[in-house]
C-alpha cells in the first residue's frame, strides 16, 4: 500500500481530499495572483524583469494545471496516487524555479514559495520521497543561485541565499514529516479507542438486548428515549410498536418516586397481560430530575427464588413427616385391614373399618405428593415441536387409561415451537386431563375434554387449553384454586393443581383458570418461547 493510501486510510478520504482542495486552491490563487500582478503593472520592477514572457507563460501554465487539478479533485471517486502527488509537487518546483530564474534571483523573493510545497510534500509523501522532494527543490535553488553567481548578477550572496534555502527546504521535509508521522500515530490510536468504543458499544446493546430484565430510560419530561426487547415483551408490545404510550402507572409510580427518592419497587399489572411486573427506578445523574433508568421484571423470578427456598424447608419438613406420621399411618391403616378381615365384626362396624381404610390412603396420598414436591428435580427444559408432542400425549394418555374417554384435540396454528421440561409438562397436563375427565363424568356420566394449542393474543406464548365439560368452578373458589390443600372433592388431596402450577412456574410457563364463554372449565397453560428463557 502507498504512502498517499497509507494517508487516505488514516485521516480519512474526506480529510485527505479536503488538504488536497486546500493546496489546489493555493496553487490556482497564487498563479491568478502572480498574472494579475504582473500584468496590471503593480509590481514591473520585481516579476519578470528578466524574461517576461517567460514568467507569464509559466505562471498561466502553473494557474491551468491547478484549475484541472482542483476540477479533478472535486470528483468523490478520484483518488490521486503517490506518483501523481510527486509529478504535481515536482512541477511546483519547477514552475518557481522558471519564475525565479524570469524575475532574477537576486532580487526575487519567489524561491521562499518552495517551502510551502516542500511542505505538503511532507504531509502526503513518505520519508523517502518527501526527502527526495526536498533535494530536488534545494537542487533548484542551488542551480538558480549558481546562474545569478555566474552572471555576476547576484554574486556570492545569491549562491549562500540558495544554499540556506536548501538547508531550510530539507529543514522543512523533516518537520512536517514528522509532524504527519504524529498525526498518523495520534488518528491511529483515535481510530483504535473508537473501534473499541463501538466494540463495546455493540457488546453492551447485544448485552441489554438478551436481558430479561426490561429497560427503559425516560427523560424529565417524560419521553421515551430507550427501551429494550424485554421492556416491549414484559409490557405486552410488539418491537415495531412505538412505545410512547406509556401505561398512566407508570408515569404515576415515576412521579411518586421523584418526589419521595425512595428506592422502593412496586408492582405493577399491565391490562393486556397476565403476568404481575417489579418496577423500580435509578436515577442516570446525581441529579433526580435527570433522565430516568426504569427496570422492568418478571415478578415470577421472585416467585420462583422465594419458592425455591420453601422447597427447601418443605424438604427438612417432609423427611420428618416420612418417619413420624407414615409409621403411625401404617399402623393404622394394617390394624383396620386386619378387623376387616375378622369375623366377629359386625356390618356397622365393618363401614368404620372401610372409613378408616379410605382416609388412611387419602393421608397415605397427601405424604406422597408432598414428598414429591420436595424431592422435585430443577426443570431441563428444551425446544419442541408442541403440535407434535400433543398428538403423541393425548394417544399414550388414553392407553394408559382402563376407561373409554373422548379427548378432542384442536390446533390453532400449523407450527408450533415451545420450550418447557417435556417430563414435567406431561406430569402437569395428565393431572389437568385427569381432574377434566373425572369431573366431566360427574355431570355427563361421559368422560371428556378438549385440548387446544394455539398462540395467546395478549403474550404471544404459545399455550394448551385443556377445557373439560363439567359443572366448573364456583366464583368464590377461583381465587384460592391453587392454593395447597384447596378442593371441593371429598376425596382429593387439594394438591394437584399446586403441584402443577409450581412446575409450571418452574418451567417459566404459567397455569391459569380462564373459563370459556360458554361456561365451561379451561385451564391454560403459557408456556415459555424457546427465546425467552432464563437461564
Amino acid at each position: 500500500m502507498s504512502s498517499a493510501q497509507d494517508n487516505n486510510n488514516i485521516l480519512g478520504l474526506e480529510s485527505t481530499h479536503t488538504l488536497l482542495r486546500i493546496y489546489s486552491y493555493y496553487r490556482v490563487l497564487l498563479g491568478s495572483l502572480l498574472l494579475f500582478m504582473f500584468h496590471g503593472g503593480i509590481t514591473t520592477q520585481t516579476l519578470g524583469i528578466v524574461s517576461p514572457d517567460l514568467f507569464s507563460y509559466t505562471c498561466l501554465i502553473y494557474t491551468a494545471i491547478g484549475v484541472m487539478t482542483l476540477l479533478s479533485l472535486w470528483q468523490k471517486n478520484f483518488q490521486p496516487s503517490e506518483q501523481q502527488l510527486l509529478a504535481q509537487l515536482t512541477i511546483d518546483i519547477a514552475a518557481i524555479s522558471l519564475m525565479v530564474v524570469s524575475s532574477g534571483s537576486a532580487t526575487s523573493s519567489l524561491g521562499y514559495l518552495l517551502i510551502i510545497t516542500v511542505a505538503y510534500g511532507g504531509i502526503f509523501l513518505n520519508q523517502q520521497l518527501s526527502l527526495l522532494l526536498a533535494a530536488f527543490a534545494s537542487l533548484a535553488a542551488i542551480m538558480v543561485g549558481l546562474t545569478d553567481a555566474l552572471s555576476k548578477s547576484g554574486g556570492e550572496q545569491g549562491l549562500f541565499s540558495a544554499g540556506a534555502l536548501g538547508v531550510l527546504l530539507f529543514l522543512t521535509a523533516l518537520l512536517f514529516r514528522y509532524l504527519a508521522q504524529k498525526l498518523q500515530s495520534s488518528q491511529t490510536e483515535a481510530a483504535q479507542q473508537a473501534a473499541v468504543a463501538q466494540h463495546l458499544q455493540s457488546l453492551t446493546q447485544q448485552i441489554v438486548e438478551r436481558m430479561n430484565t426490561g429497560i427503559m430510560v425516560i427523560d424529565p419530561v417524560g419521553r421515551l428515549l430507550l427501551a429494550n426487547n424485554a421492556a416491549y415483551r414484559l409490557l405486552s408490545r410488539s418491537p415495531h410498536e412505538p412505545l410512547e404510550n406509556l401505561p398512566e402507572k407508570i408515569f404515576d409510580m415515576l412521579n411518586a418516586w421523584r418526589q419521595s427518592g425512595a428506592h422502593k419497587q412496586q408492582l405493577f399489572k399491565p391490562e393486556a397481560s397476565s403476568k404481575e411486573i417489579r418496577v423500580s427506578f435509578a436515577a442516570l445523574k446525581t441529579d433526580i430530575e435527570g433522565d430516568t433508568l426504569v427496570f422492568l421484571e418478571d415478578n415470577r423470578q421472585l416467585m420462583q427464588q422465594a419458592q425455591q427456598i420453601k422447597l427447601a424447608s418443605l424438604g427438612r419438613l417432609t423427611a420428618s413427616i416420612a418417619h413420624e406420621v407414615r409409621n403411625p399411618l401404617g399402623a393404622i391403616s394394617h390394624a383396620g385391614q386386619l378387623l376387616a378381615e375378622s369375623a366377629d365384626i359386625s356390618q356397622a362396624d365393618r363401614q368404620l373399618t372401610s372409613i378408616i381404610a379410605r382416609h388412611s390412603a387419602r393421608v397415605n396420598n397427601i405424604i406422597e405428593n408432598v414428598l414429591e414436591l420436595s424431592r422435585r428435580k430443577p426443570a431441563k427444559a428444551h425446544t419442541f415441536d408442541l403440535i407434535e408432542w400433543t398428538e403423541s400425549f393425548v394417544e399414550e394418555f388414553q392407553h394408559s387409561r382402563l376407561d373409554t374417554s373422548d379427548i378432542q384435540v384442536r390446533h390453532h396454528e400449523s407450527s408450533l415451537m415451545a420450550t418447557m421440561d417435556t417430563t414435567q409438562l406431561h406430569q402437569v397436563l395428565s393431572n389437568l386431563c385427569d381432574n377434566g375427565l373425572r369431573y366431566s363424568k360427574l355431570k355427563n356420566e361421559i368422560s371428556a375434554l378438549r385440548i387446544e394449542t394455539g398462540i395467546d393474543d395478549r403474550s404471544g406464548l404459545p399455550y394448551i387449553d385443556v377445557i373439560d365439560f363439567g359443572e366448573g368452578v364456583e366464583p368464590e373458589q377461583i381465587q384460592g384454586l391453587f392454593e395447597p390443600f384447596s378442593t371441593s372433592s371429598p376425596t382429593g388431596t387439594g394438591l394437584g393443581l399446586y403441584l402443577s402450577k409450581e412446575l409450571c412456574d418452574a418451567n417459566e410457563a404459567s397455569l391459569e383458570y380462564k373459563p370459556t364463554d360458554d361456561g365451561k372449565s379451561c385451564f391454560r397453560i403459557c408456556l415459555a418461547h424457546d427465546q425467552r428463557v432464563l437461564n
